[in-house]
């Protein structure tokens, strides 16, 4: 089985924001919690504001938190533990 992997672009430009319309996208905002997630599709996310760790099932717990583009691949469970309140954009693939 191929392992799923968390892509994340820290600060990337913001023209590849505008390209992608990640400001059109609509906004989840979640207070500190920690919770197991599963990804039926691809989300894509851009952090507006917090600090989250996420761990993927049998894998490495990685950090991301304000300017990080993050793509979650379909497929995955992980579990979201959020240290500081979040705010992001996201869109499914």
């Amino acid at each position: 089985m191929t392992e799923l992997k968390i892509l994340c672009e820290h600060r990337p430009s913001s023209m590849k924001l505008e390209i992608q319309g990640v400001y059109d996208w609509p906004i989840w905002s979640k207070e500190v919690s920690k919770f197991d997630w599963s990804y039926d599709q691809t989300e894509i996310c851009y952090f507006l504001r917090g600090k989250v760790i996420v761990t993927p099932e049998g894998g490495e717990p990685q950090e991301f938190g304000r300017g990080d583009l993050v793509t979650f691949p379909a497929g995955m469970k992980c579990t979201w533990e959020i240290l500081k309140d979040v705010e992001k954009h996201y869109a499914f693939e």
